[in-house]
């Protein structure tokens, strides 16, 4: 198998935005490449066409690769609903919830055989795999059972390239102590460094290249300048981009500790008069023109600290005084009356239960099995407007309403979902990306600057850039990098070592 890894020092290092630049320029040299991370842990999830739910890095990695995504991507997903447990996602499936002990216990070889299982699918169809490692490959206290990052490597018998980040600091004692901890053999599959987010004047950097290769043996590929606003989705909430400032519409994302799907409010970070800030706790609210609750993969345990921080009471008030507040999935479930758990698929409780906001009539119940599916939908023709819609859906949630009600979306199924009230102030829906639906997104914003009395905008259209921007990082990514180098290393290790 031909292909590369791509490990870290630590975790947002880099790593899923270098796999996601190599992809796309392989793809641009007409290499068919595809993604591959074997275990992810993420509640920033993608959907596949067959309704299959992969880490959402690899989605967009595969979108870089121009091909589609599949489970063969990222076979193994964690989605942790507590600090001590996590939903075992397998081959795009939730097989089971487990703690990290039972994980390491018991999934090990199951874990194994999927991973291999990837693997030969992948080297079936395509001629590079682009892998990407987890958090740092020296974690000695899990590195005995580790599934993905140098056992990977390993299996797939593929050279790593290692990331640092030298934003952070430390980058020389991150990069040696790294390598030091590894085992000889280990070490002998890392051919390149890549020192990642530097600031500045990158000859500043020269005698450090020459320090790192003197003291390692192992090449420095490059060093990549730091890159704003590159707008390719992140993986995890460490990835989460910052608070914006600019002139004109305040928007409030009340951030929930098991946030899930955050990437569903990226694309306001390209609306130039849009403001987005995190919000959690009550004295960070100030006076918002518009509140999104997203997606959790808790909803009742983030309820609960909705209610103790006094930011559920906050929002009960600011929906009375006619605020604009747009509810996704988790958030959308908070809206309503009460939550029931009856087996214990949220909270990992059987039976439990929590009141809602009230702010919309409704009831969700927690079942067993979760829906995951993509979706085409237009809003609801009562509502008033003309819009489709695009998205997916991921949840165990089953909303049911208590007294009449207006739907928000019609699917093409013909079936009606969402809540829409007071004239498109309260918005509930299960409908991941919403707001990356151009034409919907202006017309929500239009709708908040009519009521603060600002002339309305013409979309942004995000989805008309999105494959620029693929190939202006990859452009970023080889114009610092020596790809020809990158592209040896895969070459002759994958050459010798079927020679051997």
């Amino acid at each position: 198998m031909k292909g590369i890894m791509i490990l870290g020092t630590a975790s947002d290092v880099g790593k899923s935005l270098i796999a996601t630049a190599i992809c796309r320029a392989y793809a641009n040299e007409g290499v068919r490449v595809a993604p591959f991370k074997s275990q992810n842990m993420s509640n920033n999830s993608y959907v596949t066409s067959d309704g299959k739910e992969i880490g959402r890095a690899q989605g967009i990695q595969a979108e870089a690769a121009r091909t589609e995504a599949t489970v063969m991507m990222n076979p193994i997903l964690l989605k942790p609903s507590c600090d001590l447990q996590s939903e075992v996602v397998l081959f795009g499936k939730a097989a089971n919830t487990m703690s990290g002990k039972a994980y390491r216990e018991d999934f090990y070889e199951l874990g194994l055989e999927a991973i291999q299982t990837a693997l030969e699918d992948l080297g079936q169809d395509f001629e590079m795999i682009v892998m990407e490692g987890a958090g740092s490959p020296a974690e000695m206290n899990l590195k005995d059972r580790e599934l993905v990052n140098m056992k990977v490597a390993e299996m797939a018998d593929v050279p790593a390239i290692l990331v640092a980040d030298i934003d952070r600091g430390g980058v020389f004692a991150s990069i040696v102590g790294t390598l030091e901890l590894l085992t000889p053999t280990e070490r002998s599959r890392v051919q390149g460094l890549v020192i990642n987010k530097f600031r500045g004047d990158l000859s500043l950097f020269d005698e450090g290249i020459k320090w790192l290769e003197l003291k390692t043996g192992i090449p420095v590929l490059g060093v990549l300048p730091h890159l704003d606003n590159h707008m390719i989705d992140g993986e995890d909430s460490l990835s989460i981009p910052p608070a914006t400032s600019k002139a004109g519409l305040d928007l409030a994302v009340i951030k929930p500790p098991y946030i899930s799907n955050y990437s569903d409010l990226e694309p306001f970070y390209s609306e130039p008069d849009v403001s987005i800030r995190w919000v959690s706790k009550v004295d960070e609210i100030g006076d918002p023109d518009g509140v999104i609750l997203p997606g959790t993969k808790s909803t009742i345990r983030d309820l609960q600290f909705f209610k103790a921080t006094g930011l559920a009471d906050w929002l009960v008030d600011y929906a009375a005084k006619g605020g604009f507040i747009v509810g996704i999935c988790g958030g959308y479930q908070m809206l309503g009356e009460s939550l029931l758990d009856p087996h214990g698929r949220d909270t990992g409780t059987v039976s439990s239960q929590e009141e809602g906001l009230g702010i919309i009539p409704a009831v969700t119940t927690f079942l067993p099995h979760k829906k995951t599916v993509q979706r085409m939908a237009a809003a609801h023709p009562g509502t008033g407007i003309r819009r489709t819609l695009e998205g997916y859906e991921i949840h165990v949630g089953e909303t049911v309403f208590s007294s009449a009600y207006q739907s928000f979306l019609l699917l093409e199924d013909g079936k009606e979902e969402g809540y829409y009230g007071q004239g498109g102030r309260i918005i509930g829906t299960y409908l991941h990306h919403l707001f990356h639906n151009d034409e919907w997104r202006n017309h929500w914003l239009n709708s908040i600057r009519k009521a603060k009395g600002q002339p309305v905008r013409a979309p942004v259209y995000i989805g008309r850039v999105k494959d620029r921007r693929y190939d202006e990082l990859a452009a970023h990514f080889t114009r610092h990098i020596d790809w020809d180098k990158l592209k040896e290393i895969s070459e002759k290790w994958s050459t010798r070592h079927e020679l051997a």
